[in-house]
């Protein structure tokens, strides 16, 4: 049995191998420039999480004291190493709004199935929330893109109680991944959907063992829509099929009086359209709008 399990994960690393040298050949990879690097703790004393820190311009420091801060998952389909990939997006907020920005680097899959980048979600807001003489506790805010949308809506419904966060930000997650993404239809044809034999294996990678099916430390829309912070913020794109139920999650939670809900699909753009969107370009556009609406979340 134990022969069997370890070919299975063997095949799971090798795929995942091919898929992320590919990935970075296409990228041509990320370069962040952070102000500093931390390394902050997590649940195993043998390992630090390292986290990218963006600071607020002192042009926009309204008072002393401890500051907002918002803290950042990157997307990766719980596979793909792409820390640095929201370098611009981190930027922006720490410059535009008060926030310092931490950008978070979890560990990933096949390595570490669930629920290690869960884990790794939770050590760092458990530092940042025991934090008071550098933080504004009453305002904090967590975001993220693709897996790390989940992992931020994961967060803010699940894993802390409610009041915690005062919002979320999210651009493209997966809100229900109990789907067969064979089954998914983005909103608008044309573009470039990310495969199914490709969301397939992040599936395969990052679930390796028996779970609930209705975890909601999984799958968001499973959460109780009560506990979601007040002011939620959802970015779907139009070519994208995980669009669709990014949508739906944020009628259902549109429901409730007690949020503020923005959501806006942005037109003829890919899953991950703003990471590489040129100056001038539609994708450029909609990558400003989009990260005017995240700006503006945070002013609340």
């Amino acid at each position: 049995m134990w022969l069997l399990a370890y070919l299975a994960y063997l095949r799971l690393k090798i795929d995942a191998i091919i898929l992320r040298m590919l990935i970075r050949l296409l990228s041509g990879g990320w370069i962040a420039n952070p102000d500093t690097i931390h390394h902050l703790p997590s649940r195993d004393p043998q390992r630090r999480i390292k986290v990218h820190v963006y600071r607020p311009a002192l042009k926009n420091s309204s008072r002393s004291g401890p500051g907002p801060v918002l803290i950042n998952f990157h997307g990766s389909g719980f596979v793909i190493p792409a820390h640095g990939s929201d370098d611009e997006f981190c930027r922006q907020m720490s410059q535009r709004t008060n926030y310092t920005v931490l950008d978070v680097q979890y560990r990933l899959s096949p390595e570490n199935p669930f629920p290690a980048a869960v884990h790794d979600t939770e050590d760092v807001l458990k530092w940042v929330l025991q934090q008071p003489a550098l933080f504004d506790l009453s305002r904090v805010a967590v975001s993220g893109f693709s897996a790390g949308g989940t992992l931020a809506l994961v967060a803010a419904s699940t894993l802390f109680p409610p009041g915690t966060f005062r919002s979320v930000i999210t651009f493209y997650p997966s809100t229900e991944g109990h789907l067969d993404p064979a089954t998914l239809v983005a909103p608008e044809a044309g573009g470039r959907p990310i495969p199914v034999s490709t969301m397939r294996l992040f599936a395969r990678c990052y679930i390796q063992t028996e779970v609930d099916s209705q975890d909601p430390r999984l799958i968001p829309s499973f959460a109780d829509m009560a506990l979601f912070p007040k002011n939620v913020l959802v970015i779907t794109a139009g070519y994208d099929t995980l669009a669709a139920e990014g949508e739906r999650f944020a009628k259902q939670l549109k429901k409730d009086a007690r949020h503020h809900v923005v959501y806006k699909r942005m037109a003829r753009c890919n899953h991950g359209w703003d990471k590489k969107a040129r100056i001038g370009t539609h994708e450029w556009e909609q990558k400003n709008q989009a990260y005017d609406l995240a700006a503006e979340m945070l002013h609340l």
